[in-house]
C-alpha cells in the first residue's frame, strides 16, 4: 500500500485514530487530485469533483475525531475511499 493511500485509509480506521497529521494527510488528497486551499482561521478547504469541505486544523497540526468523522463522510461522497484507490 502507498504512503497516499495508507494516510487516506487511515480516516476509515475503526477505531478512530487520534495522531492523523493534517500536513501529510492533505499531501495524500492533493496526490488523488484534491486542490487544497489553507486557510488563516486554521482551515483547509478541500475541492474535490465539484464539492467542497472545510476542514478544521489545530495548531498541534493533528485532526480532532470530529474533523476526521466529517472529513471520513466527505470522502465517500465523492468517492474517494480505501476500496476505490
Amino acid at each position: 500500500m502507498s504512503k497516499h493511500k495508507d494516510k487516506i485509509a487511515k480516516i476509515f480506521e475503526h477505531p478512530i485514530s487520534g495522531n492523523i497529521d493534517a500536513t501529510r494527510l492533505v499531501r495524500a488528497l492533493e496526490h488523488y487530485g484534491a486542490e487544497v486551499d489553507m486557510n488563516k482561521k486554521h482551515r483547509a478547504l478541500i475541492h474535490f469533483k465539484d464539492k467542497e469541505y472545510s476542514l478544521a486544523l489545530s495548531h498541534r497540526n493533528e485532526l480532532s475525531k470530529d474533523a476526521i468523522v466529517g472529513l471520513r463522510h466527505f470522502l465517500e461522497e465523492v468517492g474517494l475511499t480505501p476500496d476505490t484507490l
